[in-house]
């Protein structure tokens, strides 16, 4: 039984046995190898005959994958036992190479949770300490002010800017790290507030490297991947080297499928786990067997706090969710054309791992379309894929007059922008959660949503019809109010012409007028333009973006602040007050 070889690396080929292992890995005690011996006797072996029950059905999930098409790997395991093990489309469109249960993936954020069982590994040795600030482990990070633990990165509570909000705007030279170490603000305060960051596992995975003395895919290797009969897994670092039976990544454009693939720099703690279907099923065996002792698999599962007090529906790497009526402890990730979804029902037993090499297909919806052929229907909670109501009983939906409430919102604390739609009758957010009337003018969200407070209930309450505030569990209120456009004169749009510069990211913003509006322009891709709307006097939207320009105490333009939905309030100062204007 060998650990296969995934990626060249300049050491020599790694190929163990567990017996080999038992002489070389002192700090794995004897009787964890034959419990993992057993599992994955179990889970590597044949399909368990109880598949025939659900595989036709599963299979029916997969038609739209065909031999023309990339398509997914799926595994399912019941109480251990693998019931379900399957490839479909190709893997490799220009050479016809069908996807197999031995295909190889990107999981993408699924790392996330191997991320935090490394560094939890090393608190429990106490090499690192849950509590401790990261400065001590990385002294070159910014002073913000305020103590950053590594919780606070484990949880993504921590403030620090997500780096793939930035890496867009930049020449794409910069690797992940440097990145954030440029970056002086915070997004929050650290503890308040919940919001996804790929930043804190970049960190994370930093540091475990520095404090064990090896890097992150070795150690991940040793301490996670041999141990654990994970043949077909590793985190790579070259996105270039050969890699056997890779599934190579897809995009579906106009004229038909395009390779979707990041051979460029290691993406960090977001990415750069490559494995199969049936390895992730052999990783969900060991969190609900306690295969990593009870302090790492406890802390990994355990629900991240707020200094409020507030419990979130996320722990460390792992969201804690419901669904149909039963507790399920999940991840899901995508990188270029890759998209994966990892989770586990341990009340029922039920372990599902679905990998694909497109993102044309939901993975998230396949999966639970999965698990409902397992999973008993339930009455007693609310059904995850029922579609919200309008109002809750007893509200008049004609007095709700939701198409007057639809358009973009902004903070004016944050400048975060928001948008409302009406999409099939019912008001949400724009790829986000629907907002269910209790009231005239108070909504409460329906369902799950991770862009949204992690899946906790929130309240939007329409003070004026241009303005709402949405509160939190917690009791936190922030208010948004409509952007309406605004009529500039001429002149009043040449004064906001000028060159813009950040040293936090690296590069400077055109702003230049013409006609009656605004266009802005990265110096770096100057053929590249984009027409700024206003939504009030001085601030401008750009897709999902703002710009808020700052003036003196004369009333000059001198500086601006960007803002995207993972970014708040960037600083940018005016260079220089040009005639820049066509």
């Amino acid at each position: 039984m060998q650990v296969s070889n995934i990626m060249n690396r300049n050491t020599p080929n790694r190929i163990y046995t567990l017996s080999k292992c038992r002489a070389t890995c002192p700090s794995a005690p004897m009787p964890f190898f034959f419990q993992v011996l057993v599992v994955f006797i179990t889970l590597h072996g044949g399909v368990n005959s109880y598949a025939q029950d659900k595989s036709n059905e599963i299979d029916k999930i997969f038609n739209w994958a065909t031999v023309e098409t990339p398509g997914c790997a799926c595994a399912v395991s019941q109480n251990g036992k693998v019931v379900y093990n399957k490839g479909f489309g190709a893997a490799d469109l220009e050479r016809n190479v069908a996807i197999s249960t031995n295909s190889v993936f990107d999981a993408a954020s699924v790392v996330k949770q191997f991320v935090a069982a490394s560094t939890l590994l090393l608190v429990e040795e106490g090499k690192l300490s849950l509590t401790e600030d990261i400065h001590k482990y990385i002294p070159e990070l910014p002073d913000y002010g305020k103590k950053i633990t590594l919780d606070h990165l484990l949880t993504h509570t921590s403030g620090i800017r997500d780096w793939t909000g930035i890496i867009s705007l930049t020449a794409g030279n910069e690797d992940a790290l440097t990145l954030i170490l440029r970056q002086k603000g915070l997004n929050f305060a650290p503890g308040d507030e919940f919001s996804y960051s790929n930043s804190g596992y970049v960190l994370l995975k930093e540091i475990v490297a520095r404090t064990s003395g090896m890097s992150f895919d070795d150690f991940t290797h040793k301490r996670l991947f041999e141990p654990l009969g994970m043949q077909h897994t590793a985190y790579r670092t070259d996105m270039k080297v050969i890699v056997k039976d890779r599934a190579l990544a897809y995009d579906k454009g106009s004229k038909g499928w395009s390779m979707s693939m990041k051979l460029d720099k290691d993406r960090g703690g977001g990415g750069g786990l490559l494995s199969t279907p049936s390895d992730l099923l052999i990783w969900n065996d060991a969190l609900t067997n306690n295969r990593l002792g009870s302090f790492v698999t406890q802390k990994l599962q355990e629900p991240a706090i707020l200094n409020q007090g507030r419990k979130l529906g996320y722990a460390r790497g792992l969201f804690l969710d419901t669904f149909r009526g039963t507790k399920e402890v999940w991840h899901s990730g995508g990188a270029a054309g890759y998209s994966t979804w990892l989770g586990r029902f341990s009340e029922q037993g039920l372990s599902i791992a679905l990998m694909c090499n497109t993102d044309a297909m939901g993975t998230s919806n396949m999966a639970h379309r999965i698990a409902s052929l397992y999973l008993p229907a339930t009455t007693t909670s609310t059904a995850d894929n029922t579609i919200p109501p309008i109002a809750a009983d007893g509200v008049d939906t004609v007095i709700l007059n939701l198409n007057s409430r639809t358009g973009l919102y902004w903070s004016e604390t944050t400048g975060e922008p928001l948008r409302l739609v009406v999409d099939h009758g019912r008001l949400r957010f724009d790829d986000g959660p629907a907002l269910v009337a209790q009231a005239k003018d108070h909504f409460k969200r329906w369902g799950t949503s991770l862009q949204y407070m992690s899946g906790d209930e929130f309240t939007v309450n329409f003070l004026f019809p241009d303005q709402f505030e949405l509160k939190s569990m917690d009791g936190k209120t922030t208010r948004y109010r409509r952007a309406k456009p605004y009529a500039h004169t001429i002149e009043e749009l040449k004064a906001f012409a000028g060159r813009y510069s950040s040293d936090e990211i690296g590069i400077v913003f055109q702003i230049r007028s013409k006609g009656d509006g605004l266009l802005a322009t990265i110096e770096h891709t100057p053929s590249y333009s984009l027409p700024l709307k206003p939504v009030d006097t001085d601030t401008f939207q750009l897709g999902r973006m703002l710009m808020r320009f700052k003036r003196d105490k004369s009333g000059k333009i001198v500086a601006l602040d960007y803002t995207n939905p993972v970014i708040h309030n960037i600083p940018f100062t005016r260079l220089n007050n040009p005639d820049s204007h066509l």
